[in-house]
């Protein structure tokens, strides 16, 4: 798909996964939780099975899946007040 760039792509992607700032461990649990962010199921399931290989444990994949919850929760409050705000649409005229 990407054509002459796919090379590009690899080599930018393999970086990633070296880095002097963190440790493996960390990067597995970052690339999980964009993974889970971006919802790209191919990527969270290999995020998943390394994160297994390196002996994450359970409760560091929930602690994971909570925090990516979190902001998501956080961007749809966001975006409704926005929407509000933009719209001048008051919720309290909803009430009976």
């Amino acid at each position: 798909m990407l054509g002459k760039h796919q090379k590009h792509y690899e080599n930018f992607y393999h970086s990633t996964h070296e880095n002097a700032h963190l440790d493996s461990k960390t990067e597995l649990l970052v690339g999980l939780a964009a993974a889970m962010a971006m919802n790209c199921l191919p990527c969270t399931n290999y995020y998943l099975k390394q994160a297994k290989q390196a002996g994450i444990t359970k409760g560091e994949v929930s602690d994971v899946t909570a925090k990516v919850m979190a902001v998501a929760a956080g961007q749809k409050k966001l975006q409704m007040q926005e929407v509000l705000a933009k719209y001048e649409i008051d919720l309290d005229s909803f009430e009976k």
